[in-house]
């Protein structure tokens, strides 16, 4: 079977999955999301200051500014003394004070969610830090299938000595614990930021994808569609990626979608370690990271957005992988 009639048979199959295609609806608003945001179209200012320190969900910014008065005469409810001279004075300068209260309540926002510690809106925070933490995922994701793929179309196709030195290297790094790995090369790297938490993820994230590429080439190596293609003169290159490639591809995709989640997950982790997002920037990883300090407060709602986010997105992603993976097995009939 052709590529292009694989991937027509696989989106037949994937449409008359219903579980599959409302993950998939779910996972294009959370792209979608993620595009507005990075365009400045949507919770551009999550940093503005829209309410108090620790504002709970559904609060009105009415109560924000309202202070008690201090203790006294006018605060008891009790008559002004008649023989202050500056009581005239007093009483104008509190129905002053009163109305400017009055005013900058009218104007802040309701927070449905709630704000932090800063008094910003947690709604647009959990927006921009799923910004950055679907872009850290989808990044890396690609790093990590990139060389995973490469290295494997070379160890599979080409065999003896260059498939031996790939898997001595791919036995090297799944021998080393995961976590150990990716401290090593943040170590290496030794900057924080998006980029270095990308290729952390990228590099020690590929081995998972080698191993079948490199399967999948070594199964196709010898078919009859890549001996006629030697026969006319094709390169090696052009074998590897011009005939083989487009009929593993859809390999290549599911793990995709699979270190995709992972990565996300692991963004959360590595910002627990300390080699999360820099100052000045927000991840669902940096805001569980503030929540576990306001969960002790008894301040709750940063936590359970960033969390409700983030397993929503997870599990559409699951469920969509799981829908792909069946769409794509040849074995599956229509």
């Amino acid at each position: 079977m052709s590529a292009h009639g694989l991937w027509t048979l696989a989106w037949r199959r994937l449409r008359a999955d219903r579980v599959g295609m409302a993950a998939l609806a779910v996972v294009l608003a959370f792209l979608s999301m993620t595009a507005l945001s990075a365009g400045g179209l949507i919770a551009a200012d999550w940093e503005a200051e829209v309410g108090v320190p620790y504002a709970p969900p559904g609060f009105v910014g009415a109560g924000a500014w309202a202070r008690p008065e201090a203790p006294g005469a006018a605060a008891a409810g009790l008559p002004d003394n008649p023989f202050d001279p500056l009581a005239d004075d007093l009483r104008a300068l509190r129905a002053q004070l009163a109305a400017q209260r009055a005013t900058a309540a009218e104007r802040l926002p309701t927070l449905p969610f709630g704000g932090d510690k800063w008094g910003h809106d947690v709604i647009r925070k959990t927006v921009k830090g799923g910004e950055t933490s679907i872009m850290v995922g989808l990044a890396a994701a690609l790093l990590a299938v990139g060389i995973g793929t490469l290295f494997g179309a070379l160890s599979g196709y080409c065999g003896g000595v260059v498939d031996d030195g790939f898997n001595w290297f791919y036995s090297v790094f799944t021998a080393i614990p995961s976590v150990l790995m990716i401290l090593a090369v943040a170590a290496v790297l030794q900057q924080k930021g998006v980029t270095t938490i990308v290729l952390i993820l990228g590099l020690t994230g590929w081995t998972g994808p080698y191993r079948l590429i490199r399967a999948e080439y070594l199964r196709h190596r010898a078919r009859e569609y890549v001996l006629a293609a030697d026969a006319i003169g094709a390169s090696h290159w052009r074998r590897m990626f011009g005939h083989i490639f487009p009929n593993v591809s859809h390999v290549a995709l599911v793990q995709l979608s699979i270190l995709v989640v992972g990565f996300i997950k692991a963004e959360v982790i590595l910002s627990f370690l300390g080699f999360g997002v820099p100052v000045g920037a927000v991840s669902w990883g940096s805001m569980l990271n503030e929540a576990q300090g306001e969960l002790i407060l008894g301040r709750w709602w940063q936590l359970a957005a960033a969390a409700t986010a983030m397993a929503s997105l997870v599990t559409a992603f699951s469920l969509f992988t799981d829908a792909l993976r069946d769409a794509l097995d040849p074995k599956v009939k229509t």
